[in-house]
This record gives structure tokens, sequence and C-alpha cells, in this order.
């Protein structure tokens, strides 16, 4: 009877069972052993690595990171993204599984707020629904980015979102930025804009992206305020790491208003965080502290990022995934 410890035995089992197809009572008879001591042969080979098990999930999720953020954060809903392998687009696949849940989350007479960005773009190009729904609304969170070049606007967003959905939508007609605190202040008098942030404050379910100060779009924002050296100063000297909705946050989630707060048309994180569902879309390491900043102020419910990111927040955070052993991964 062979060695059930024996590498060069284990790896014919392994052979025999996984690649050829052989049942445990084939295997037996051709090892000239029992079927009970296969199945231990088979064990022993994915203990000693001659074995591995991959599970591949056909919606390209890392389940285990979803359980370590949902667990360390206390989130709603966790969606991290797998994204190795050749080709693949980070700000894709998370637009995908952002569009997933956003399916998954309507219901009849919600309505739904969006902020603006390439994640959210991706994941509102990725949305294809067979559901009909009754009187769906969508509504901005931030002003439209006039003073910013190349950024797709809410407006678009919510317009290709409504068609996609069947929804209604209402945008909000104004800038994202102005450069003078006074501009602002006046057109946040406006009615219109008024009842169009209102609306905003009341929805059921908001879909935001988490930026960075110092990278892309949020970066663009900063510059588009024209703020003089002393006000970049104050903005710097209160630190911030992330932006939700062109609103920025310190490390423990607080809101940073120093020289930018009074210059943004948009709902304040108050107002975000009163909403009942915020879910945050991001992707890439650059926006690990603007991520963790956000849960740890609890400023979003949900989160949507990928696996990259999903390990850099953990680390971060001082709750470093386990490295990937042989006999347990899970790759799309």
């Amino acid at each position: 009877m062979p060695s059930p410890r024996d590498p060069a035995t284990l790896l014919a089992a392994a052979r025999l069972y996984y690649v050829q197809g052989a049942s445990q009572a084939e295997v037996a008879d051709q090892l000239g052993t029992s079927r009970s001591n296969v199945s231990r042969m088979l064990t022993e080979a994915q203990r000693q690595g001659i074995v591995e098990i991959r599970i591949n999930d056909p919606i390209g999720r890392v389940h285990d990171l979803e359980e370590r953020l949902r667990g360390a954060f206390g989130l709603r809903e966790v969606r991290v993204a797998h994204t190795a392998g050749p080709g693949a687009r980070p700000e894709e696949q998370v637009g995908r599984q952002a569009a997933r849940l956003l399916v998954d989350s309507l219901k009849d007479s919600m309505t739904v707020a969006l902020s603006w960005g390439t994640n959210l773009q991706s994941m509102v190009y990725a949305v294809t629904t067979e559901v009909e729904h009754h009187d769906l609304n969508l509504v901005q969170l931030v002003g439209g980015l006039s003073s910013i070049a190349n950024e797709i606007s809410g407006q678009e967003l919510v317009r290709e979102l409504a068609l996609r959905i069947g929804a209604d939508y209402r945008f909000l007609h104004a800038p994202a930025t102005l450069e003078s605190p006074v501009s602002t202040a006046a057109l946040l008098r406006e009615p219109s804009i008024s009842a169009a942030l209102e609306r905003a404050r009341q929805a059921d379910l908001a879909f935001v992206g988490i930026g960075s100060p110092d990278h892309g779009s949020s970066s663009a924002i900063i510059r588009s305020l024209d703020l003089d050296a002393e006000e970049r100063a104050a903005f710097r000297a209160a630190r911030p790491v992330g932006d939700l909705a062109a609103r920025y946050y310190d490390a423990e989630g607080r809101p940073v208003e120093a020289a930018v707060g009074e210059r943004v048309i948009a709902v304040t994180l108050d107002d975000l965080v009163a909403i009942p569902h915020v879910v945050g879309v991001a992707h890439g390491r650059a926006k690990t502290l603007g991520v963790l900043g956000a849960l740890r102020g609890r400023l979003v419910d949900s989160l949507v990022c990928d696996e990259a990111l999903a390990r850099s927040v953990l680390s971060e955070a001082g709750l470093a995934p386990a490295a990937d052993t042989p006999a347990a991964q899970e790759t799309p």
C-alpha cells in the first residue's frame, strides 16, 4: 500500500482525481489502496501545497477583503473588485461592481443622488437592468464642473443614468465651485438652486466618488478656487485627506471648511451623512487616506473599491490582511 504522505504518491493521486477526473474509488484501484485512504491523500496533497484550490468568482469580487473591511469599519455593503490580470482597468472593474450594487438597491419611489468623477462615470456606463421601477428620481449632490476641464459633470451622469433605469431627473443648475464666497452665497439664495440642494438632502440613496486633494479632479477643484497664499496655507494646515462631492475632510472624517467650504455649491458633509444609505466609490492606492478618513468619520455606509485599495486601507489602519496561502486564494 502506498504511503499516504509520500509526495510522489500524493501527486499521482491528485493527477488522477483532479486532472483526469477519476473517482476516488478508481484512484484507489489504480494505486492499490482504499477509497478512505485516497480521501486522506487528497487532503494531505492540499496541506503540502501539491494541490491549490482556487475559487473563481464569476462576478469578480474578493470576498475575504470584503469581510475584513465590513468587520473593521461596520460597513453595510462592501464590494471589492478583483483587478489583476493583463488589460484589467481598475476603474471599469470598480464601476461594474458599483453598478451591480446600485441596481440591487433600487426600489420604487426612491430618490438617488450622485456626485461625479471617473468611478461614477464607469458605474453609470455599466448599468443595465430589465427591472422596471416606478417613480424613480435622480438628483445631483454637487454643482456642475464648468471650471474644471475634461471632467464628466454630475448633470451628464444624472441624465445618462436616468435613460438607463427609466427615471426622472432634476439638474442643479450651478457650477461646483466659484472663486468668490460672495458669489457662492448669492447663488445659494436662488430658489431653483436651494430647491435642488434640498431635494438632494432628502435622497434615499447616494453614490459618491471619494477623492484625494493631491490627485486628479479633487486637486483640480482646489486649483479652480484661485486661493491666495494665505488661504492655501490655511487649507493645508487643516490637513485634508479626501473629499466627497467637493466637501473636504481630515483623517478622522471631520469637515475641512478653511477657505474652501464657502466657495462650493453642494450639500454639506452633515447633509450627506443624514442620507439613509451613502455608497463611496474609489480605486487606486492614491485614495487610501481619503477612503480611510471617510470610513473613520462614518461619512459613507458602504464602499466599492478595487483590491489594491482595499489592501492599502487595511494596511494603513493597522489591519493588514494575511498573505494568501496556496490553498486559499480567490480570483475572478
